[in-house]
């Protein structure tokens, strides 16, 4: 089996060939591009793909991109870090959908499906499926949480918290007053609850408001510093894994 690979992250791409590679050794990675514009490029000319696995978020753009340039007609299963809430639609439309890290078994099933086809899926008419279902069905994010004062319960709006963190062992928020409030959730739930468009889970202890942002500094081996305001005491590290991710993030 030929395959193409979209990816524009090194560890993700190497990941997955290890892993195809593992599940099926006759399985042959042909191609690996890292963008949208070199997809574009690659995908309208003849090509001997009979799968491709596409990163949803690229370094240049979302690869939805590249079927309004270009028309495939082999079969697609998506990658993507983030984005949970379309899971269900890309399912209803039949198109595979893997969510990183990608582990083995998930990734042999999807081989088993697309191995059971008796030919190749149309892609361009179940991505215009898919685009209009995630259309319809937007998420209901939440909008305010009730925290703990004093004597008292304060309604603070989402979007008033600059970020998210753990400290001591509990969730806190701060809001861009430099108040913190602490919250029985843990980040996990808060990650679901935010709307992904506007909060950011920088890492395992700090999810970040986009507004609270004010620079990114280069760290060392590939990593990424945020500046936040208010300050946070702790500095907020992104893995060089994650970098690519975050800066397409803040450009969206």
């Amino acid at each position: 089996m030929k395959v193409i690979l979209v990816e524009d992250e090194i560890a993700a791409s190497d990941n997955l060939t290890y892993l195809l590679n593992k599940i099926d050794p006759s399985i042959e990675i042909i191609n690996v591009i890292d963008s949208v514009s070199g997809a574009i490029d690659v995908l309208s000319k003849p090509h001997e793909a009979e799968l491709i696995f596409m990163d949803i978020h690229l370094a240049d753009g979302i690869s939805f991109e590249i079927f309004e340039k270009v028309q495939i007609n082999v079969p697609v299963i998506f990658t993507t870090a983030y984005d949970q809430y379309a899971l269900k639609a890309f399912k209803v439309n039949s198109i595979d959908y893997l969510l990183k890290p990608i582990v083995k078994d998930e990734l042999s099933v999807a081989l088993e499906q697309f191995k059971s086809r008796t030919k190749a899926t149309d892609v361009d008419g179940q991505l215009k499926g898919l685009l209009s279902l995630i259309e319809t069905s937007k998420k209901t994010y939440k909008s305010t949480y009730l925290v703990h004062f004093k004597n008292e319960l304060r309604p603070i709006k989402t979007q008033d918290f600059a970020y998210f963190y753990i400290d001591s062992g509990l969730v806190k928020g701060k809001t861009f007053k430099n108040e913190a409030y602490t919250l029985d959730k843990k980040l996990e739930d808060l990650e679901e609850e935010l709307n992904p468009n506007i909060f950011y889970r920088a890492n395992r202890q700090f999810i970040i408001n986009k507004e609270a942002i004010e620079s990114i500094s280069f760290y060392f081996n590939g990593k990424l510093t945020v500046k936040v305001e208010p300050p946070s005491t702790e500095r907020i590290v992104v893995s060089k894994a994650k970098a690519t991710e975050l800066k397409g993030w803040m450009n969206s």
